[in-house]
């Protein structure tokens, strides 16, 4: 039976990974990398540079697969184009694992944390499900949020509050107008400055655990040109950019 590993791999600095990971990488004879296009060749950068520092094994291979792109729908068909996406990632996976003997060990590189706003997951357990011979084995990592939290030194939750972690899209549609905080993920258009009228703070990271790591924190009224800046400079001298925040309201 082939076995998948589907490793998180922390927001960025090697030294977040863990014993668990770094042993997982170490039983991989294949890792499975990502092709995000030129302007993000930076990422697989990383993941090289942690296999070449924590996996004492250097007979294990590298197969790249490219990831489609996904067509952009509103609100109504978003759920149908990410669907779509993610059967044309499964038709990607279904091809490369013949790189992978009968009993073979393959492993993916997660981002952060694999239950975390990434299909990979999903996408096995759906392959899993239809019928594919496969063993998952889930290394979970230090995710954005929690990351975030460290280098501003602010904890995720206030006093019996609970923690909402959302995207950039569903913000958009207000939901979290009435919540007291929420971390955001995955917003490309900034949709933060909706804040900006009220009292509301917050504390935003780009590139986390990275030694290109930005971070700025203040009232959003205040700093949000300074973001703007900073994420429109940054994006443009490296081609991508992964950031993260939190919005929170006075109590």
């Amino acid at each position: 039976m082939r076995t998948l590993l589907v490793i998180g791999i922390g927001a960025g600095n090697p030294d977040y990974l863990t014993v668990q990971a770094i042993n997982a990488m170490n039983r991989a004879e294949v890792f499975f990398m990502p092709d995000k296009g030129l302007e993000k060749s930076g990422l697989n950068a990383i993941r090289l540079g942690m296999l070449d520092r924590f996996v004492t094994n250097k007979r294990y291979r590298l197969v790249d697969f490219a990831i489609p792109s996904r067509r952009q729908a509103d609100t109504p068909g978003y759920r149908d184009a990410v669907q779509e996406w993610r059967d044309k990632l499964e038709a990607a996976y279904r091809a490369m694992f013949a790189e992978l003997g009968e009993d073979g060990v393959g492993a993916f590189l997660v981002w952060g944390d694999p239950t975390l706003y990434d299909g990979t997951l999903r996408i096995l357990k759906d392959m899993q499900a239809a019928g594919w011979d496969l063993a998952i084995e889930v290394i979970p990592g230090i995710s954005a949020p929690q990351a975030l939290a460290a280098q501003h030194q602010v904890t995720l939750n206030r006093v019996g509050e609970a923690v909402t972690i959302t995207t950039g899209r569903r913000v958009g549609e207000g939901e979290a107008d009435a919540l007291s905080s929420a971390v955001v993920m995955l917003d490309n258009h900034q949709v933060f400055q909706r804040f900006a009228p009220t009292e509301a703070e917050i504390f935003w990271g780009a590139y986390l655990g990275t030694p290109d790591e930005i971070l700025v924190a203040g009232p959003v009224k205040d700093v949000m040109a300074e973001i703007d800046a900073k994420r429109s400079e940054a994006q443009a001298r490296h081609g991508w950019i992964m950031d993260t925040y939190m919005i929170r309201k006075p109590e």
